[in-house]
């Protein structure tokens, strides 16, 4: 996973801050980064389409968040539900 973060990461001008995974409840919690610029939502969806395609949730059976040091998981979440 680590691997195939920071790679998803590095592609979209990001680093990787934190890989946080809560074994009881399965939940992967990424934080990632940028120097040059803020974080947007192109980046944080490429960093989780990228996991998600080199892990099968249906065997894996695990939840992503990918967030940025300014937003938190709750508010990437909102921010998504208002996207058309």
């Amino acid at each position: 996973m680590l691997k195939v973060v920071e790679t998803a990461a590095a592609e979209c001008g990001c680093t990787l801050v934190e890989l946080k995974f809560d074994d009881d409840e399965n939940v992967f919690e990424v934080t990632i980064d940028r120097a040059d610029a803020p974080v947007g939502l192109a980046d944080c969806e490429h960093v989780h389409r990228a996991v998600l395609a080199a892990f099968d949730r249906d065997v894996e059976d695990y939840a992503l968040t990918v967030t940025s040091l300014g937003i938190s998981g709750a508010e990437a979440d909102e921010m998504l539900k208002t996207i058309d």
